[in-house]
């Protein structure tokens, strides 16, 4: 069967064969049997061309429409407890959802909301690591003098505690290195260990000064890491296995960076400032700005997944950032929920998953300050594309 698009090429050939006297409309350079044909080929020729036309745009109307996409929330799932939230880890092989929700870790399932596990033990919960090659998941707890708790990926059971440095908050890990990276904010450093430490007695490596107080890292996957140093308003450039400071970026004019997501591929870091509010696209091979785009208010995390970069900011927006020709713009802005400025991408599915509640309104006069968080309220607002003809 001929498609539309292969139809409509045959009869464009057709007719530009039917027109082939067209080209001498004073008999020059033809012979003479075809000037005596001029005249009625003349007018079959009009006519033929008047039908082509309507077929051309019959076909024209048979093409089926082009079809887009744009980001949208697709569902919310209400979970409940107790407890404020900060960076969410997605396991995409299994579709599960790390929170931790201040003195614990909840489990989620992705697919239908359900609560698999929830650790408890912690003070200040930060952020989750997972190994599936050695079966453990690790949690920073910035409580007090700082640790990291160890757990068993599949029983959710606490294996144990490492003793950390102050504020131990952002953390993930380096398949490369083959090392679970985090980093103290009070303590300006960058902490590692290898995952299958032992979870008791085990010591992790000697820290690596930043020269200011770190919030977010990612890793280009052969031997550097980036990190933002929220209070100098720069990106450190990190040697692990050198253990030493290589450069430190300015963000300008963006300020107080605390996202980051990295693009291996294209060697560009997404950096999230709150202060201006900008999406800073920063080159890793000399710390060029490449773009400063203007996002929404409390940003707190970025991420990228395939060829598009994300913001997600507290006042309930998404910032969506793309590439056309070298030149990066805010190619969407999803309204999502407000206090949703943290989020977790999972690459199998393209999903994006973020943690929010629901808030009390401020008391006309009263000072600017965070919104209470309603009792049980905490949700997952999931966002995913929808098709647009």
């Amino acid at each position: 069967m001929t498609s539309p698009i292969s139809g409509c090429v045959i009869l464009v050939a057709y007719i530009q064969w039917e027109l082939r006297y067209v080209a001498y409309p004073t008999g020059i350079g033809m012979g003479r049997d075809d000037r005596a044909n001029v005249g009625r080929d003349s007018v079959r020729t009009k006519k033929f061309v008047l039908r082509s036309l309507g077929l051309l745009m019959m076909a024209g109307a048979a093409l089926p429409a082009v079809s887009q996409t744009k980001w949208d929330v697709v569902k919310t799932w209400h979970i409940g407890g107790e407890g404020a939230w900060d960076y969410l880890t997605v396991d995409a092989e299994t579709h599960r959802l790390f929170v931790p929700r201040s003195t614990h870790t909840m489990i989620i399932d992705a697919g239908s909301g359900k609560v698999l596990g929830d650790i408890p033990g912690q003070k200040g919960a930060h952020g989750v690591a997972i190994v599936p090659s050695v079966g453990r998941g690790f949690i920073t707890d910035g409580g007090g003098t700082g640790a990291i708790l160890i757990f068993d990926l599949k029983t959710y059971a606490v294996l144990g505690k490492l003793a950390a440095m102050p504020d131990a908050d952002g953390i993930i890990y380096d398949a490369k290195l083959g090392r679970v990276l985090a980093v103290s904010g009070d303590g300006g450093a960058l902490m590692t260990f290898k995952p299958d430490i032992d979870p008791v007695a085990g010591k992790i490596d000697p820290p690596i000064a930043l020269g200011g107080k770190p919030e977010f890292l990612a890793s280009d996957g052969s031997g550097k890491v980036y990190i933002n140093l929220e209070d100098k308003d720069l990106v450190a450039e990190v040697d692990v296995p050198a253990r030493k400071v290589l450069a430190r970026w300015s963000v300008a004019p963006g300020g107080h960076p605390v996202g980051m997501a990295i693009d291996v591929k294209t060697h560009r870091l997404f950096v999230g400032c709150r202060n201006p509010q900008k999406m800073i696209v920063m080159s890793t091979e000399d710390g060029k700005i490449l773009a400063s785009l203007p996002i929404g208010a409390g940003v707190d995390a970025t991420k990228f997944d395939s060829g598009q970069a994300f913001a997600s900011c507290r006042d309930g927006s998404l910032a969506v950032i793309g590439e056309t020709g070298g030149k990066f713009t805010i190619e969407e802005t999803v309204k999502t929920t407000l206090g949703a400025r943290t989020m977790g991408v999972d690459p199998s599915t393209h999903k994006i998953y973020l943690p929010t509640a629901d808030f009390e309104e401020a008391k006309p006069g009263a000072a600017a300050a965070r919104p209470k968080q309603k009792p049980d309220s905490f949700m997952i607002v999931e966002v995913g594309r929808s098709t647009v003809n």
